[in-house]
């Protein structure tokens, strides 16, 4: 019996590495759906009920995000926007018209709008989580059931639940929880993302997860996926072993700020991914040398019209200001599919996720572009910073072209292109004939190989950046960069695992751009590994059947994971 605790083992994704031991704390679980048959009162007091939980749990989610602060206020924020939208308060209205409660009320609105969220797909779809907890909470002040949330058992622990809400996670504590476990998302998810900012250990994907009981001590590896159930004692100390060499080494890694190189001098410029100005101080201060990711969403969404070139060229001086002998790299608006923009008249598509999304998008507004062209030009050129631009979703050379021909017209030092379609890493040589430089998206590129939607929890194995053949497409255009003489870099979520970033650059990667935290760890790393090597381990990840294979292949054959907790 105790050799078959000892063996019992769950495997996941995993999303932010380090190891994790201790008890399980599972997420309290969801409301129940209310009855169809409930008693009514009033149509008028049943809708004022519905829409005044509502507006409370909009009021508490407004409060729970200016408390948090950053990227959580504003993911908190929208999700107080869902609970305010007038389209879902005259449907409460009008289900309650016809003697629905206001619990069920509430409940079929909400399906509704799920349904609308996740057939939009991608960005839209993965919102249809927090659309779940808004409902829930708000049926749980009308139903006087416990709020859904996070568990408090008084000591450290590691959280396990079916997905993590933003409202729960924005007031987790980094002295109370361990690690996070969830039977879904990807390496995209939030729960992913916030784990990464915590600098926590994460396994996403684990399928069984939430069957633990609540107590049961586990060994979270967030590097290889492994969860370890009911460890022995020799188990747990050599888990401890390496979690207390991951802290040594983090501590060393806050205080480096030497450019990110191997071993043997080659170069990697290690940058940030950043989500607006807020998050420039924060990077620079973790040792960014630059930005690779800066995506400009932030200045567009939830507006009915373009942003003024003045207020667009505030908001990149501003990060520009945090880099002033940096690189930083420009992503031009990447609308449509997930991120539907009123202002640019696009029509309703059948699959959105495969329709006029990215640079299509901006070839039927060009208007758009050459304002957002204009206000990085004029950024640039009052900054010492060298800045790039970047168009999105690119598919083929002729678009790279007109797109290098538009930025032409600005004081920009180099234009280029996000590789995301297959098609663009497969016809890579073409496009950087035209285009200056080419960054990887390696979040979309897994998703369109695969054809397996980020956001979808059961297809997370196929978000698995170790994946043979994505790694394929990402060697594709490092050897086109290779040949040409063009920067290649990697910007999607993949860049910040510090041992794949060796087999990234092994493929050809000049440049890696990864969450903040992410930064010390691969810059330790990659100081500790030869080109020759890099190139080594990546043959090994390209050659291994399968995701799970070319982990464990390039792990065996990396130095230094140990010494590092990795």
């Amino acid at each position: 019996m105790t050799e078959a605790r000892r063996l019992y083992r769950l495997g996941g994704v995993g999303a932010s590495p380090g190891i994790a031991v201790g008890p399980v704390a599972l997420l309290a679980g969801r409301v129940p759906e209310p009855p169809t048959d409930g008693a009514a009162g009033p149509p008028a007091a049943e809708a004022g009920a519905a829409l005044d939980a509502l507006e409370a749990v909009a009021a508490d989610l407004d409060a729970r995000g200016e408390a948090a602060g950053g990227d959580a206020q504003d993911v908190l924020e929208a999700e107080a926007m869902m609970a305010r939208d007038p389209s879902l308060a005259t449907r409460i209205e009008e289900l309650a018209g016809t003697g629905v409660p206001a619990a069920r009320a509430v409940w079929e609105a909400f399906a509704a709008y799920r349904e609308r969220l996740a057939a939009a797909g991608g960005y839209l779809a993965a919102r249809a989580a927090d659309l779940d907890d808004v409902r829930d909470r708000a049926v749980a002040r009308l139903l006087g059931v416990p709020m859904p949330g996070v568990p408090d058992p008084g000591h450290p622990f590691v959280l396990v639940a079916a997905d993590l809400a933003p409202a729960d996670t924005v007031t987790l504590r980094r002295d109370r929880v361990l690690g996070f476990v969830t039977e879904q998302g990807g390496p995209t998810s939030h729960t992913a993302i916030l784990a990464r900012a915590m600098g926590v250990p994460a396994v996403v994907g684990c399928a069984g997860a939430t069957g633990l009981a609540d107590g049961t001590v586990v060994v979270v590896d967030g590097a290889s996926g492994e969860v370890l159930v009911d460890p022995d004692r020799s188990e747990v100390l050599a888990a401890e072993a390496r979690a207390s060499a991951r802290a040594d080494a983090r501590r060393s890694a806050a205080t480096d700020r030497r450019p990110g190189a191997t071993a043997d001098g080659h170069r990697v410029d290690l940058l940030a991914n950043l989500g607006g100005p807020e998050e420039a101080a924060a990077a620079a201060a973790a040792g960014a040398e630059g930005v690779g990711l800066l995506r400009t969403e932030f200045l567009y969404l939830d507006r009915a019209s373009p942003p003024s070139v003045e207020e667009q060229r505030a908001a990149y001086a501003a990060v520009l200001d945090a880099f002033p002998d940096g690189k930083v790299v420009v992503r031009t608006l990447d609308a449509g599919a997930d991120k539907p923009l009123a202002f640019l008249g696009l029509p309703d598509e059948p699959n959105p996720a495969l329709g006029v999304r990215g640079l299509r998008a901006l070839q039927r507004a060009p208007e758009v572009l050459a304002g957002q062209l204009e206000a990085i030009g004029q950024a640039a050129a009052a900054s010492r910073a060298e800045v790039w631009v970047m168009a999105p979703m690119v598919a083929v050379p002729a678009e790279a072209a007109w797109f290098r021909e538009q930025a032409s017209r600005q004081p920009v030092a180099k234009a280029g292109v996000m590789i995301e379609v297959p098609a663009a890493a497969l016809a890579a040589r073409a496009i950087l004939e035209v285009a200056e430089f080419a960054s990887i998206g390696t979040n979309d590129l897994a998703q369109y190989a695969f054809a397996a939607d980020r956001q979808a929890g059961g297809l997370a194995a196929f978000q698995d950046p170790w994946q043979p053949a994505l790694l394929e497409l990402v060697a594709r255009v490092g050897e086109a960069g290779l040949a040409s003489g063009r920067p290649v870099g990697i910007c999607g979520e993949a860049a910040g695992d510090p041992v794949l970033a060796l087999v990234l650059v092994g493929l050809g990667a000049t440049s890696l751009s990864m969450a903040p935290t992410s930064l010390g760890d691969v810059r330790l790393l990659l100081a500790r590994h030869s080109l020759a090597e890099c190139e080594t381990l990546a043959q090994l990840a390209l050659a291994a059947p399968d995701a799970a294979a070319a982990r464990s292949a390039v792990r065996s054959g990396a130095r230094g994971l140990d010494e590092l907790g990795l």
